[in-house]
């Protein structure tokens, strides 16, 4: 019979998914993340096979759990296609000022994985990928359902200005890195939102 761990996985991956997330891949030793998850190497290893199985598994949830805040703000019909996308940005710039560390924020997860590892590293582009095609179908779901109910007036493509948005919200998560205050970050959000009524 398998003995049962004495620690709470779920939690140690919460920890080691902050120290990525405020460190990078790279930056984040071992040690470190002992010191953030209070377990030892042995335990890490054992449960966790290795530091980029842990990194993979803590991309992971926070792929989930960001996406599953997102899509559900994307799929609230209750507001209109504007409403929405007006909502989930809100929700970015919020989430920019929760997540501070000495006056900038510790900005997004996918965002930094995709300037640190995309390029270098086959898995986490594979999995980089498939969170992208995860948002931008619900973005472009979204926005095609404005387009036809006449609030979102622009003449491009649903595709394209998914892809727009996705780009407008990467931008305003690396500005909020770089120490932008929220007045900042709003004013990209409202010119997002006129460029999806323009003509």
């Amino acid at each position: 019979m398998a003995r049962p761990r004495s620690f709470d996985e779920e939690r140690a991956l919460d920890a080691a998914m902050r120290a990525f997330w405020v460190n990078g891949y790279e930056a984040t030793s071992t040690q470190d993340l002992c010191e953030a998850t209070g377990l030892g190497r042995s335990s890490i290893y054992n449960t966790f096979t290795s530091k980029h199985e842990l990194f993979r598994r803590s991309l992971n949830r926070y792929m989930e759990m960001m996406n599953a805040g997102q899509v559900e703000i994307l799929e609230d019909v209750e507001l209109s296609a504007t409403e929405r996308v007006r909502a989930l940005l809100t929700r970015v710039i919020d989430g920019e000022f929760e997540h501070r560390e000495g006056g900038h924020s510790i900005g997004c997860l996918t965002v930094n994985t995709t300037v640190e590892l995309a390029g270098r590293d086959p898995e986490a582009a594979r999995m980089l990928e498939r969170d992208l095609a995860t948002r931008l179908t619900a973005l472009r779901a979204t926005i095609r359902a404005g387009q036809l109910a006449g609030d979102i007036t622009s003449a491009r493509d649903a595709d394209t200005l998914a892809r727009y948005v996705n780009a407008v919200i990467g931008g305003m998560r690396v500005s909020a890195q770089g120490g932008a205050d929220r007045a900042a970050l709003q004013a990209v959000a409202d010119t997002a939102l006129d460029a999806l009524a323009a003509r």
